[in-house]
């Protein structure tokens, strides 16, 4: 930028100017904030804001205002009827800057004009809002309107909902109560820092104490519906980005698998699942590759199998032990 660099003074003044006064006590009291607002006609914004050698520093994220639709985001169909069940939990997975807000956004818009019903999120902090239409929505944040996700959840319990959406499964508590809320009748979608379907299911259970896996593996089998793991592309053919998708859709031999401690398996399984929409997010991102729609080199350092991409490099590394 045409303009000298930001003092100390400067970056306070500017983060606090879209604080409000309960946030600025908040970032005082803890040292960092996760927070978000909105700018009419223009965007809403998430932010972090944080101590760093005596000034304070900044990250704000664009969230747009426009709920993105299936067919815009490119999603398959199979997606699309996760919003359709009645019970169960559907997990989005992958890593940050993955685009798993916007899928989930996508979900819950649909849900939001086709079904009639109630429906929470416990973000932190709350992305993209969705306005009431066929369904009753209401938004929580934590530290704003929920002292944590757990305690929202639990609560969640109580206020009749019939599709709960989790921002974050963090810990033990809040993964055993979405398992459990997604057992006792309500439909929970969640997101996970995970890069692949089996790694999902494999988190969710060594979260749990050795001896609570076995029975948390018969009910995580039970009432898991989908998992959604994805990576997001930079196109190289126009400007935008795209996803590559591994689906995992649980029918009876994925939820043996989970009750056998064989999720090892999964990847085969997704393999031969492809009648019931599963696809595994090597074959997605091969697909991508072979439209042109991404670059090669992309392809090989987001992929889980690297050794397929290889021959699709200029100069492979002679190391590929990277997974």
């Amino acid at each position: 930028l045409d303009m000298p660099p930001l003092t100390a003074a400067d970056t306070k003044a500017l983060a606090y100017s879209v604080l409000t006064d309960a946030q600025k006590h908040r970032f005082e009291e803890n040292l960092e904030l996760d927070f978000s607002f909105g700018l009419k006609n223009l965007a809403r914004f998430r932010g972090n804001l944080f101590q760093q050698r005596g000034a304070v520093g900044a990250v704000f994220r664009t969230i747009p205002w426009e709920i993105k639709n299936f067919d815009a985001l490119g999603l398959p169909a199979v997606v699309k009827g996760l919003c359709d069940k009645p019970r169960g939990l559907v997990l989005v997975t992958g890593p940050t800057g993955s685009g798993k807000p916007t899928t989930l956004a996508a979900i819950i818009d649909e849900a939001n004009r086709t079904r009639k019903d109630h429906i929470i999120t416990v973000e932190d902090p709350i992305e993209f809002v969705h306005k009431s239409q066929s369904c009753i929505v209401n938004h929580r944040e934590v530290g704003v309107h929920t002292k944590s996700f757990s305690a929202a959840l639990r609560g969640a319990l109580r206020e009749d909902p019939d599709i709960i959406l989790v921002g974050e499964l963090r810990d033990l508590e809040t993964i055993s109560l979405a398992v459990e809320a997604a057992s006792t009748g309500h439909l929970v979608f969640g997101t996970l820092h995970t890069t692949s379907a089996a790694k999902t299911v494999d988190r969710i259970i060594e979260v749990f104490p050795a001896s609570e896996q076995m029975q948390i593996r018969s009910t995580l089998a039970d009432g898991i519906r989908a998992v959604v793991a994805q990576v997001l592309f930079k196109r190289i053919d126009k400007k935008g980005r795209c996803a590559a998708l591994e689906i995992l859709i649980a029918n009876s031999a994925v939820r043996n698998l989970i009750r056998e401690s064989k999720t090892f398996q999964i990847p085969s399984m997704i393999q031969t699942g492809k009648k019931y929409g599963m696809q595994l997010l090597d074959d997605s991102i091969m697909e991508l590759l072979t439209k042109g729609w991404i670059s090669a080199d992309e392809a090989y350092n987001k992929s889980n199998d690297k050794t397929k991409f290889r021959p699709f490099l200029k100069t492979p590394p002679a190391d590929f032990t990277e997974v």
